[in-house]
């Protein structure tokens, strides 16, 4: 499903090259549930902006889908993502402008979706994570847990191929955390999404299938469980 070949990410500091990921590759098969772990600084979140099409390398291949993504133009990625890519952000990166309701449901219009289908979607998700009566507050009247479940249910609701989540149970108390795993681990083994999660939880990381260390924007380590 997605191939990283010799990707690197680095900043010009005057003669000298600051190293984000430095010359990582990396195959993630469909399927697959990857747990990226490693200490602050290590390149964790910067990878998975790479993988999700946010970011791009310096240097290096990104092949998606068989898409070539380091030759594709920014309209060309951006359908590419509308079209197979959920992210869960650690700072939910919801539209503070727009309801609960209509938050949950902006992946939906970017893929041209009727109306009333994506009505039946939204309700669908409130219900399932139990937000139905929080459907007309905005992000600011949530706490951080509402505003992560709200992220959670707008990564899913246009059925990804690829679940991207940067630390998705950061900011949820541990009854939360677990629903949200379990939730995850649904999706891989019963809906065949793919999943790849940044986490500092050995607890969250054992829900994988396989688990990376980086260290220093380098694979330190690759465990198949």
């Amino acid at each position: 499903m997605l191939s990283l070949q010799h990707i690197s990410k680095y900043y010009q500091n005057g003669p000298n090259k600051a190293y984000v990921i430095n010359d990582l590759s990396l195959d993630i098969e469909e399927g697959e549930f990857v747990s990226i772990m490693g200490p602050s600084g290590s390149g964790k979140s910067t990878l998975l902006n790479i993988i999700g099409m946010l970011d791009a390398p310096t240097d290096g291949y990104h092949y998606f889908i068989d898409q070539p993504v380091h030759q594709l133009k920014e309209k060309q990625r951006s359908a590419l993502y509308k079209q197979y890519i959920g992210f869960v952000f650690q700072a939910y990166h919801l539209i503070d402008e727009l309801t609960v309701y209509e938050n949950i449901e902006t992946p939906l219009i970017y893929q041209d979706i009727k109306g009333s289908e994506r009505k039946a979607l939204v309700a669908d998700m409130l219900d399932r994570f139990g937000i139905v009566g929080k459907k007309d507050l905005f992000p600011s009247q949530l706490s951080g847990g509402q505003q992560q479940l709200v992220g959670v249910a707008r990564a899913l609701i246009s059925k990804p191929k690829l679940l991207l989540a940067d630390e998705p149970t950061g900011n949820l108390n541990s009854k939360q955390g677990e629903e949200i795993m379990e939730l995850f681990r649904k999706l891989n083994k019963e809906d065949g999404v793919t999943i790849v999660q940044v986490t500092h939880s050995e607890k969250n990381a054992q829900y994988g299938s396989r688990i990376i260390n980086l260290l220093d924007g380098r694979i330190e380590s690759s465990i198949t469980l």
